[in-house]
């Protein structure tokens, strides 16, 4: 049986979420649609950003999906990821500090998912 190899994270504006992971993780997308956009972040591996299927879309819809980013590297890698976001200007949901698995913190996307940083496992 294969491993997982596509994450979606719901959102209400695809234009708007593309433009925001593209630049967050510095990535372009494999191909552009209008309720559907993928990264390939990892050979045969993909992250989408997904608004639904049409007569679904509904902006009020809360979207509360975590996606994670684990950084190679001591606290101060993560340290270092959240001083390059925060100055981006992303919505910060907790910054960082010390769980039982290491550094970490969570921001927010335009649409309220979260992407929690933290050091690889």
């Amino acid at each position: 049986m294969p491993a997982p190899n596509l994450f979606l994270v719901y959102v209400n504006d695809v234009e708007r979420a593309t433009a925001f992971y593209s630049d967050l993780f510095d990535i372009k997308p494999v191909i552009t649609t209008p309720r559907y956009v993928p990264f390939e972040v990892a050979p045969g591996v993909l992250f989408a950003v997904w608004s639904g299927r049409t007569d679904q879309v509904a902006p009020g819809t809360p979207r509360t999906s975590e996606v994670g980013l684990m950084v190679p590297g001591s606290a101060a890698a993560v340290d270092a990821v959240y001083a390059e976001w925060a100055a981006k200007g992303v919505t910060v949901v907790e910054e960082p500090y010390d769980e039982a698995f290491g550094r970490t913190f969570v921001v927010a996307d335009p649409d309220g998912n979260l992407i929690r940083v933290s050091p690889v496992d």
